[in-house]
């Protein structure tokens, strides 16, 4: 008999309340380092199934709330990047490029290869979903992994070393614009006794268009007003690689030894081509201008884990890594050719380790620690004209964090289950910037506590709470970017305007602090199905905003643009997420025997900022709400399976600050999907993403009457592979 949901939900708020403390330091002297480097995977006691777990088996099971997405959903739609899976999971949004979960910003996302933090510069969206096994959508943060994740974080698993050997192949044609561009992908799997590597390597190309058209409404070059209206065309296009081949050699039943990396260069372009029309006064304008440049990421990871008895464990891990890239821009300007060039260039080196303990039959415990050292250095060169001087700007930064954990997962009684973690982070940083020496240290220590009480032992329905600190320490790039002109006002003799403000950093940047809770009743169906409905909650402290003032350069008053501590803030939310076979769902439309599988979920999300008293002052990007819809469907008389997705979020508007207004249209995106199965070894799919896009437009709008309104128009993408397994 179960327990009433009330009162179950009553006593899990209450032990939820549990008072928590966290400490949060910030120290700057005239000197600087510091980032990010995690674990994972706790240990377990043996377990015997009849059958693989399935994706919502191992969702119900794990001990903090999280989404996880296997193979099924990676192949599904054929796609050529883990971003286009990343577009469709529910909670994730990519608007404005890097995943972003529950409307926050990219950088409150942590994003995990393995467990780890992904690498500097580390690029994915051309990493192949054939490389991953499956995808977790974490809702809060463990103490094993960096707290920096005060939306959530998600977590890329790669796939391991093989247990067969086999070969696999996917080639693929996709075309947005102007011609078809190729792509590759081939893997060879090969074990022998103790020893077992794979050889994945993707080839990848891509060409596209950016158009649009920008209304802009400014203090023309004569400091009079002024109006213009722009048409923009800027195709895009590229190639590269990666490169990711995995060696594990199996000592002994207890014994694992893996070596892992991961290589990536691509090389990338785009052509600025400008039709202006001046409409009032002398409008100041962009140039035309040809971009070019390659980035590069290498990776290497060693990890040793040793079952030492049946109830402890240990692992150790150590790595290295480097990634950069080089850009070359030059401006078409009346008087000559601008030029601006340079690149940055990261490496370092990371340790960890952990070791794990069965304490009785209730407790596992976890202990850790985790550190990273990196450098990095860049280099800026501009060149007014071809006879001028050139400006060159470099500086450095190192880093070096320390974290160390512990966390207990406790099973009070076959329905209780607790999580206790504690995690303390220390981030140095050292940096020179415009000549200036500068240390700056952060220390995060994070409290967690996540709650699960299932109503039967199996966990057919459950409840979740977590009550946790997690923080958002501030990149390299804000501490110490080096000040940069805006291209539209490259003369420092002459003024620049708020739509068009230099940029640059601030050294004396503190994380931004996070108390989070989150609740959630989960059931799952007997047929495979589930429903989730949770709530969640963050109080920000110290909330980091890009403000434009005015400041003295070289004797001028010019408007720059530099990160600020502005802050604090709240956002909660309300996530609804059902998915499961028509027949279950539904079952008076649907036949049981009915091949489809529906999926669909619902975001509402509502934040404020206590310095801005005023409307729509939400956190920077957030949308008021969003939608997914999915179905899958396979064919009884022929081997043809199909799939659709439509998301949908409405336009909004943000104050970013007192001055600054912006607003977002709305987006709409709908992916389609037909595969016919020619050979148990052999398929040929056909993907269309983006079908029927609205059109953008997004406004900036400032109150001494400035504004700049920009009208986009996105294009439909094709995607023709065929796939082949050996």
């Amino acid at each position: 008999m179960h327990t009433p949901a009330s009162a179950a939900f009553f006593w899990l708020l209450l032990l939820s309340a549990v008072p928590t403390a966290a400490l949060a330091q910030e120290t700057t002297s005239a000197e600087g380092e510091g980032p990010s480097k995690a674990p994972a995977a706790k240990l377990e006691r043996v377990e015997i199934n009849a059958r693989p777990q399935s994706d919502t088996d191992l969702r119900r099971r794990a001990p903090v709330a999280k989404q996880l997405y296997g193979r099924e959903e990676l192949d599904k739609y054929g796609d050529t990047a883990v971003t286009e899976v990343l577009k469709r999971l529910p909670g994730v949004d990519l608007s404005t490029g890097a995943p972003r979960m529950r409307g926050l910003g990219a950088g409150y996302t942590l994003i995990l290869i393995n467990g780890d933090p992904a690498p500097p510069g580390f690029q994915l969206d051309q990493l192949h979903p054939s490389q991953v096994e499956r995808i977790e959508v974490i809702k809060g943060p463990s103490a094993e992994h960096s707290a920096q994740a005060v939306a959530g974080a998600i977590n890329i698993i790669l796939k391991d070393a093989p247990k067969t050997t086999s070969m696999e192949a996917r080639v693929g044609l996709g075309y947005s614009y102007d011609q078809p561009r190729p792509g590759l992908h081939m893997a060879y799997h090969h074990k022998q006794g103790a020893l077992a590597y794979s050889v994945p390597l993707s080839l990848f190309s891509w060409k596209g268009v950016g158009e649009r058209t920008t209304l802009t409404q400014s203090l023309g070059s004569d400091q009079q007003p002024a109006s213009s209206l722009v048409h923009v065309l800027q195709p895009n296009w590229g190639h590269g690689y990666n490169f990711a081949p995995r060696l594990n050699w199996k000592r002994g039943d207890d014994d694992n030894v893996s070596l892992s990396t991961f290589m990536q260069k691509g090389f990338w372009h785009n052509r600025l081509s400008l039709q202006p029309l001046s409409l009032q006064g002398r409008p100041v304008l962009d140039d035309p201008s040809y971009n070019e440049g390659v980035w590069h990421n290498q990776n290497l990871n060693l990890a040793w884990n040793k079952r030492l008895d049946e109830d402890r464990k240990f692992e150790l891990k150590a790595g290295w890594f480097r990634s950069g890239g080089e850009f070359d821009n030059e401006f078409t300007r009346a008087a000559g050719l601008r030029r601006v060039w340079g690149g940055n260039d990261t490496y370092g080196l990371t340790q960890a380790g952990k070791f794990s303990q069965l304490v009785g039959d209730s407790h596992s415990l976890m202990l850790g620690w985790d550190i990273d050292h990196r450098r990095r250095s860049d280099e800026r060169n501009t060149q007014e004209l071809a006879a001028a001087p050139v400006l060159e700007q470099d500086q450095f930064a190192r880093v070096r964090r320390l974290a160390v954990f512990v966390q207990d997962e406790w099973e009070l009684t076959p329905q209780w289950g607790l999580y206790l973690g504690l995690r303390h982070e220390q981030i140095n940083t050292q940096s020179s910037v415009e000549g200036q020496p500068l240390r700056h240290t952060s220390r995060v220590t994070s409290p967690l506590l996540h709650l699960n009480y299932k109503f039967d032992p199996k966990g057919r329905d459950l409840i979740r709470s977590s009550l946790t600190r997690s923080y958002k320490a501030p990149g390299l790039n804000a501490l110490t970017a080096p000040y940069a002109v805006s291209n539209r006002y490259p003369d420092l003799s002459r003024p620049n305007d708020m739509l068009s403000p230099d940029r640059g950093g601030n050294p004396l940047l503190r994380p931004e602090l996070a108390t989070g809770l989150d609740v959630a009743y989960e059931t799952y169906f007997s047929g495979g199905g589930m429903a989730s409905v949770g709530v969640f909650v963050r109080e920000v402290q110290d909330l980091v905003r890009n403000v434009i003032a005015l400041e003295q350069v070289g004797g001028l008053a010019r408007y720059v643009s530099r990160p600020q501590n502005f802050s604090k803030a709240r956002s909660h939310g309300l996530e609804l997420e059902l998915k499961g076979r028509a027949g279950e769902l539904l079952p008076a439309l649907f036949d049981p025997q009915t091949a489809l599988n529906l999926r669909t979920s619902l975001n509402i999300y509502r934040s404020k900022i206590k310095a801005l008293p005023l409307p729509n002052a939400r956190l920077e990007g957030q949308q008021p709400w969003s939608a997914t819809l999915g179905l899958d469907y396979r064919a009884r008389a022929l081997p043809v399976s199909m799939g659709l997705n439509l998301a949908y979020t409405p336009g909004f508007a943000t104050q970013q600050t007192a001055q600054q207004l912006q607003t977002q249209s709305a987006s709409r995106s709908a992916d389609a999907f037909v595969q016919y199965t020619l050979s148990k070894q052999m398929s040929l799919r056909l993907a269309v993403n983006n079908i029927a896009p609205l059109d953008g437009r997004n406004t900036t709008r400032f109150d001494d009457g400035s504004y700049s309104q920009t009208l986009s128009y996105p294009r439909t993408s094709y995607q023709l592979g065929l796939d082949i397994k050996l």
